[in-house]
């Protein structure tokens, strides 16, 4: 099916096409004809599938009909990042319509968004916090929303703002369509679609788990070896685009750091960094000038570039969905691509968890006198000598070889019967 089947409006098909798009993702083969009906729809797909175009033709669609220059549509996102990122598909897929948006954020003069606002925008693109700022200043008119979307539903509810979004939608005409896109579906989110949904149609694309076009590899390292393989493995894979991230602000500005003074095209994304610096560093990113960006999880949901081959979590990540979110920043589009991740003995039971979840996609790799032993997990079925089952590991080369420690990095477990918690010793 192509997109002409939407039967959209010429002057947003001419934006389709000048984009490049032909075929429809699922999520946009599944979403965009009942919400161009003017249903209230609930999409729960993986990070990457196509989810803005998905909720933004149906809604340029809807607004060509009517008078223009009122805020007529209001799409929250949990970042800034994802604001302006949405706000520019916006203008690229409504470049011809006449239809007027704008992003709004904190970390910026808000007087500047003052003066957009006034600019009679027919879509406005917002964070929670300054999006109050602004009904509290009296800055900005929402009486006149039809359509509400709640983008990364589930990064919101982590990030604490889902009180904000409740003080929002009651500044919201009671008759409207709402939108809720998500990746994850948590309890909480769940009570929040069943609170502003009205007899949703409910949308699953696939699993809530990496997309199927990602390679996934795992390599079991001591903490002070981490920016050592980082570079072995940048030196040694055939990349284009890479993405690091990093469980701080300081390690990522760190990394970042001693990644310039060896030589690399390096950038980084944190939240101690103003917009302006920000903005600088996605635009460098996205064009080519920076090769490699060092995020913390800020970035998991924001960046929206084609070119990301690799994914490296130099720290893993807290949760299982919060790796779906990071890995989903490669292999998009259909697109293939590779996610490494460095596993300390902190992160012993994540990795088993993400084990279970990935199978045969995730292979155990080693770097000769930089990486260790992979734990035996104690929660899975005991093997044929009694202990946990053995992971298969491969080396750089891909020949699987049986777990053993490199150089002088001798590494043992240990298990606490008392406490149940797990570390390596040296």
């Amino acid at each position: 099916m192509s997109f002409e089947k939407f039967a959209l409006d010429e002057k947003i098909f001419a934006g389709v096409q000048s984009q490049g798009y032909t075929t429809p993702t699922p999520i946009q083969l599944k979403t965009i004809p009942p919400i161009m009906e003017g249903r209230d729809v609930m999409g729960l797909a993986q990070t990457g599938t196509g989810k803005t175009a998905a909720f933004v033709l149906p809604i340029l669609q809807r607004l060509m009909q009517g008078p223009h220059g009122h805020v007529r549509a209001l799409i929250i996102a949990p970042t800034r990042e994802l604001s302006e990122q949405t706000h520019e598909v916006i203008g690229q897929l409504g470049r011809r319509t006449q239809l007027r948006s704008a992003s709004i954020y904190g970390g910026v003069s808000i007087q500047g968004q003052i003066k957009k606002l006034r600019n009679h925008v027919d879509i406005i693109s917002a964070c929670p916090g300054r999006l109050l700022d602004h009904l509290g200043r009296g800055t900005v008119d929402l009486s006149h929303i039809e359509v509400l979307v709640l983008d990364e539903a589930d990064h919101m509810f982590d990030m604490g703002f889902l009180p904000d979004i409740r003080k929002i939608v009651k500044r919201l005409p009671t008759k409207r369509q709402t939108l809720l896109f998500s990746a994850t579906m948590p309890e909480d989110v769940q009570r929040l679609a069943n609170d502003l949904l009205q007899n949703p149609l409910e949308i699953r694309i696939g699993r809530t788990a990496p997309v199927e076009t990602v390679s996934h590899r795992f390599y079991p390292v001591q903490m002070d070896a981490k920016t050592a393989l980082l570079k072995d493995i940048l030196d040694h894979t055939d990349r284009e685009s890479v993405l690091v991230f990093t469980r701080t602000k300081s390690r990522a500005k760190s990394v970042a750091g001693q990644l310039d003074k060896s030589g690399y095209k390096v950038t980084s994304l944190h939240g101690n960094l103003t917009q302006q610096k920000r903005q600088k560093a996605l635009d460098g990113f996205r064009d080519g000038r920076y090769e490699i960006m060092v995020a913390t999880d800020i970035a998991a949901r924001g960046i929206d570039v084609m070119r990301i081959s690799h994914v490296i979590n130099y720290d893993m990540p807290m949760t299982t969905d919060a790796y779906t979110h990071r890995v989903g920043r490669t292999g998009r589009a259909s697109k293939t691509g590779e996610a490494f991740t460095f596993v300390t003995g902190q992160d012993v039971s994540l990795a088993y968890s993400l084990k279970r979840t990935l199978g045969d996609k995730l292979a155990y790799h080693s770097v000769d006198g930089l990486t260790i032993a992979m734990p035996v997990d104690q929660a899975s079925p005991p093997g044929r000598n009694g202990r946990g089952k053995g992971m298969k590991t491969q080396n750089g080369n891909g020949r699987s070889y049986s777990p053993k420690t490199h150089g002088n990095r001798a590494s043992k477990q240990r298990f606490s019967e008392s406490t149940g918690r797990r570390s390596w010793s040296n």
